[in-house]
């Protein structure tokens, strides 16, 4: 949270690593909401969700007849999110043949929609998270080294939930304050040998496991 504090005026790209289920959304909206961009939309592109063949006109749009089925204009993410913040989750997922476009826009604030040569101008502040090491797939090939160093200006590692045992008691509560009256359940304690358990619990979800645990 205090590098949240930190970065969140800023403006520059964050890049958010830790394991599934570590709340890396959850501080990505921190981060929005501590900008002076925080009136501004945050818009979330899933790049694990968009089949490859999808995702370049999901991310930068199309024009109309650009591909078979494009039958009308469809406006990109960036233009919408336009003035604000685009949360790019699982970035790792991103094709690499997409890669130079995104970085074209990271550092220039351009791009183009497919099947169109007009350039578009955007002003955004990308967050981007992903559960895979960047700097080790770099190395590797499997991703840009040069996206990678553009991406991860203010990197966040988020730790994931057995390297925090001790906010299981005040998570396992909060989740409890928080989802009791939504299931009509009145919960005033939790046993000590359950609450033993939580903690003792390695927790390969982290949060949200425990959270549909709970």
């Amino acid at each position: 949270l205090a590098q949240v504090a930190r970065v969140a005026p800023t403006g520059a790209a964050v890049l958010l690593q830790g394991e599934t289920g570590t709340g890396k959304e959850l501080l990505a909206r921190a981060i929005h909401a501590r900008s002076p961009r925080k009136h501004r939309p945050m818009i979330k592109v899933d790049c694990s969700a968009i089949p490859p063949t999808l995702i370049e006109s999901e991310l930068f749009g199309h024009e109309k007849g650009a591909f078979t089925g494009a039958v009308s204009t469809r406006v990109s993410r960036f233009e919408v999110a336009h003035g604000g913040t685009l949360f790019l989750d699982e970035i790792g997922e991103l094709p690499f043949d997409l890669q130079p476009k995104l970085l074209r826009l990271l550092q220039d604030g351009e791009f183009e929609r497919v099947g169109s040569n007009r350039t578009i101008k955007v002003d955004v502040r990308v967050i981007a998270a992903t559960h895979r090491h960047l700097a080790t797939a770099s190395r590797e090939g499997t991703f840009r080294q040069d996206l990678y160093y553009r991406l991860s200006v203010s990197p966040i590692e988020v730790p994931p939930l057995r390297a925090r045992r001790d906010d299981i008691p005040l998570l396992v509560w909060s989740i409890i304050n928080r989802r009791q009256d939504q299931l009509r359940r009145k919960i005033a304690r939790v046993r000590r040998q359950d609450m033993d358990a939580l903690q003792a619990y390695d927790w390969p979800g982290n949060v949200r496991e425990l959270q549909n645990v709970v």
